[in-house]
């Protein structure tokens, strides 16, 4: 069993929903921190969903980001099973940027 300290980051340059990170197989994933940041000086939202299977569930709808300032997401960490993925929408392109931090646990 490995534990790996990681992260991943995402520059949303659109309004596409935007795959963040994915657990990888046979790995339990620990979201410690999802750190969102506007740099263009315009006010904005962000929605963040967890995918399970076909099931999508809501983790934050519509989050409101001032003005060149950056959030912290989570309170308490985030866990996330093999194959679950985690993905972002911005509500407006070239405003929002993404860094998460992650520690996994693979079970083999």
């Amino acid at each position: 069993m490995a534990n790996i300290y990681t992260n991943a980051k995402a520059d949303f340059t659109d309004t596409s929903n935007t795959t963040v990170y994915t657990s990888p197989a046979a790995t339990t994933s620990i979201i410690k921190s999802i750190l969102v940041s506007e740099d263009s000086g315009n006010a904005d939202t962000i929605t963040v969903t967890l995918t399970s299977g076909a099931s999508v569930f809501n983790l934050f709808k519509t989050k409101a980001v001032g003005s060149n300032t950056t959030i912290e997401l989570l309170s308490q960490p985030l866990i996330m099973q093999e194959n679950e993925i985690l993905k972002a929408q911005a509500a407006t392109g070239n405003r929002l940027h993404m860094v998460i931090s992650v520690l996994q646990i693979n079970r083999d």
